[in-house]
C-alpha cells in the first residue's frame, strides 16, 4: 500500500486564502528539492496555474462526481508512489458543494488543515476551528492556520482562543505585494504575472516561520493511499489521428487529465497559439478550449488566417470541438464587460455578450449516443445568441442523464460547440468520439 504525507487545504469560505496557503507549502518544499504533487478539489483551472508552478508539476482535479471515486482513487495512488508530499486544495467551504471537500477528505483519509481569514477576528477564531473539526464526526484532522494576521500580538489572541492549542499551525501576516490576484473567473492566472514565482517564495518564506512550514515530513500522520483500481485498457479508437488544440491566454482552461485521456486512446496532439498568429494545423481534428477570448478580442478578430483556416477544416468535414471560450471565440461577434463589440471567428452566426453577473455555475454531464455520458461542469459571466439549433443540452447531476436541462450544444456540420467543459477521463470513448467523424448512416452505405 502507497503511503506519503498529504494535506487537504481547506477553508469556511471562498477568499480565505487557500490557494495562498497551498502553493505556499508547494513552494517551500519544492525548491528543497522534494517531489510535490498537487490537487485541486473540484473543477477548476485557475488554481492549478499556481499549484502547477509552485510544485513544477501538473496539476489534476479530484471530484467524487465528475471524476468518479474509481478515478480519484487512482490519482492519489500514482501520487503517493511518486511524491514526497501530496497537497489536495480545497474548494469553497469545506462543506460546500455536493460532494463537498469534507466529503473527499472522509472517503480517502485526507488529513484537513483549515486556513481562516483572521482579519477581522479574535475570540471567533477559535470558534470557528472548533465547529469546523468537529462538525462532521469522524473527519480526519491536521489543525488551523490563521490568514491575513495583522501582528505577533494579534496572532497571540487567536492561538489563545483555541481551546485544543495544539491545532495551531501558525499565522501568516498580511502582505498584499504578494497576495494573488483575482478577475472575475477567479485568480490571474500565475503564467500571466512576470513575478508570479516571486510571490511564491515570498509567502513560501512566510510559511517555514510557522509550525507548519517548520514540521518535518517524517512527523506528519501517517497517510495510506488508497489502492489502485482496476481499469480496463482504453481501445486506441484515436489511432493515427492527429488532433489540433489551441494553447495560448485566450485558450488555457486545460485538464491535462484531457490530454492523457486523448493521448492514451492514441491521439498526436498538435498545440499551437492563435494569439501568436500561428496557422491552424493540417490535422484530422480541433479542440478549442475555454480561456479567456474577451480579453484577446481586439487581436482574435484580426486573425483572418485562422478564419479561412477554420471554414476550410469543417468544409472538409474535420470534427472540431470548442468549449466555453473556444466556443465564444468562433461567434461572428463578442461584446466584452465595457459594451465594445468585436469581429469573433465568423465560424458560427450570432454574438456572445460579457456580463457583469454569472450566468452558469455548477456540474453538468453531457449524454452521448454511443457511449456513457460525459461529466464536467459549466462557468461562465457571457450569454449567447444565435440562431443555431439546440442539438442537445447537458443535463444537472439531480435531473439525470436524461433530463436535459443545463447547457446548449450547437452544431454546425463537423463543428460542435458548448458552454460545458468536459473531463473527458468520466467517458474516455464519449470523449473520443468528438474528434471523429460521425458514423456514416446505413441509407449512405447502400445507396
Amino acid at each position: 500500500m502507497a503511503s506519503c504525507p498529504l494535506v487537504l487545504v481547506a477553508a469556511p469560505a471562498s477568499g480565505q486564502g487557500k490557494t495562498t496557503v497551498a502553493s505556499a507549502l508547494a513552494r517551500l518544499h519544492a525548491r528543497q528539492g522534494r517531489r510535490v504533487r498537487a490537487f485541486k478539489c473540484g473543477p477548476d483551472f485557475l488554481d492549478p496555474f499556481w499549484l502547477a508552478l509552485a510544485s513544477g508539476a501538473p496539476v489534476d482535479s479530484l471530484d467524487l462526481w465528475i471524476n468518479g471515486e474509481a478515478d480519484c482513487a487512482a490519482r492519489l495512488h500514482r501520487a503517493a508512489q511518486e511524491a514526497d508530499l501530496v497537497i489536495v486544495e480545497g474548494v469553497m467551504g469545506l462543506f460546500d458543494g455536493q460532494p463537498s471537500a469534507a466529503d473527499l477528505a472522509c472517503r480517502f483519509g485526507l488529513p484537513v488543515l483549515t486556513v481562516i481569514d483572521a482579519s477581522a477576528m479574535a475570540g471567533t477564531f477559535g470558534a470557528l476551528a472548533w465547529g469546523l473539526q468537529h462538525y462532521r464526526p469522524g473527519l480526519p484532522w491536521l489543525g488551523v492556520l490563521a490568514n491575513r494576521v495583522g501582528s505577533e500580538r494579534h496572532a497571540g489572541m487567536l492561538r489563545q482562543a483555541l481551546r485544543e492549542p495544539e491545532q495551531w499551525q501558525g499565522a501568516l501576516m498580511r502582505q498584499p505585494a504578494a497576495s494573488l490576484p483575482g478577475r472575475h473567473l477567479g485568480l490571474v492566472a500565475a503564467h500571466e504575472l512576470p513575478d508570479a514565482l516571486q510571490r511564491l517564495d515570498t509567502l513560501a518564506d512566510a510559511l517555514a516561520a510557522t509550525p507548519l512550514g517548520r514540521r518535518a515530513l517524517a512527523d506528519w500522520p501517517a497517510w495510506q493511499a488508497p489502492a489502485l483500481p482496476a481499469f480496463k485498457p482504453l481501445p486506441p479508437l484515436l489511432q493515427g489521428r492527429r488532433i489540433a488544440v489551441a494553447r495560448d491566454e485566450a485558450f488555457c482552461f486545460i485538464y491535462p487529465a484531457n490530454l492523457e485521456c486523448l493521448r492514451t486512446q492514441g491521439a498526436e496532439l498538435q498545440f499551437f497559439s492563435p494569439l501568436a498568429g500561428e496557422a491552424l494545423p493540417d490535422a484530422d481534428a480541433l479542440w478549442l478550449p475555454g480561456g479567456y477570448p474577451e480579453l484577446h478580442a481586439a487581436r482574435l478578430g484580426t486573425l483572418d488566417g485562422l478564419r479561412q483556416g477554420l471554414k476550410t477544416h469543417v468544409a472538409a468535414g474535420r470534427p472540431v470541438w470548442a468549449e466555453c471560450g473556444g466556443m465564444m471565440a468562433l461567434f461572428d461577434e463578442l461584446v466584452d464587460a465595457e459594451g465594445q463589440a468585436h469581429a469573433g471567428l465568423g465560424l458560427l452566426p450570432g454574438c456572445v455578450r460579457m456580463q457583469k453577473r454569472l450566468a452558469a455555475l455548477g456540474p453538468q454531464q453531457l449524454a452521448c449516443e454511443d457511449g456513457p455520458p460525459l461529466r464536467g461542469h459549466t462557468f461562465h459571466y457571457s450569454v449567447c445568441e444565435t440562431p443555431l439549433p439546440v442539438v442537445a443540452r447537458t443535463a444537472r447531476p439531480e435531473d439525470g442523464a436524461d433530463a436535459p436541462s443545463g447547457e446548449a450544444v450547437y452544431r454546425l456540420g463537423s463543428a460542435q460547440a458548448s458552454y460545458f467543459h468536459a473531463w473527458f477521463a468520466s467517458a474516455p470513448e464519449s470523449a473520443a468520439r468528438l474528434f471523429l467523424p460521425p458514423p456514416v448512416p446505413a441509407s449512405e452505405l447502400s445507396a
